[in-house]
């Protein structure tokens, strides 16, 4: 379980990731744990898994920075570091998840929730889920149209 600056101890959650990313995360923490022999006794444990190299916290203001500036190096149109939350529920949902696990996911208290702030992405979803349905139900006269 991940725990950092949290509004509530209801917003403490498991996050499921995948094998890839796992195995990411565990080189990141083979290269900390380098970066803390180095430091010795100057490394201050601050408990979270992305540090400054002597385990010091990050600032928010570098992360933010840093992510604009990836961002402009991959070629990526300008948005918000907060943007992959909502980004992450959009795929999310166009990948068929349910909302109950999308919900669950960003923490959300309800569904509702998830709906009202996502329902464009569903309307979207719905509307080509209906163009894709209607092109396998046969109908008189499309061989004629096309």
């Amino acid at each position: 379980m991940l725990r950092g600056d949290v509004k509530s101890d209801d917003s403490d959650r498991i996050i499921t990731i995948d094998q890839d990313t796992a195995a990411v995360l565990e080189r990141w923490h083979e290269r900390q744990l380098l970066e803390r022999l180095e430091w010795g006794e100057a490394w201050t444990d601050c408990g979270r898994v992305f540090t400054r190299e002597d385990g010091r916290p990050l600032r928010g203001g570098f992360v933010y920075e840093h992510f604009r500036v990836l961002t402009r190096q991959a070629g990526l149109p300008p948005a918000r570091f907060h943007d992959l939350r909502h980004g992450s529920a959009t795929l999310l949902i166009a990948a068929g998840q349910p909302v109950k696990v999308v919900s669950a996911i960003l923490g959300h208290s309800t569904t509702a929730f998830t709906m009202d702030t996502y329902a464009v992405v569903a309307e979207e979803l719905g509307e080509a889920a209906a163009v894709a349905i209607a092109s396998f139900v046969p109908r008189k006269g499309r061989e004629a149209a096309q």
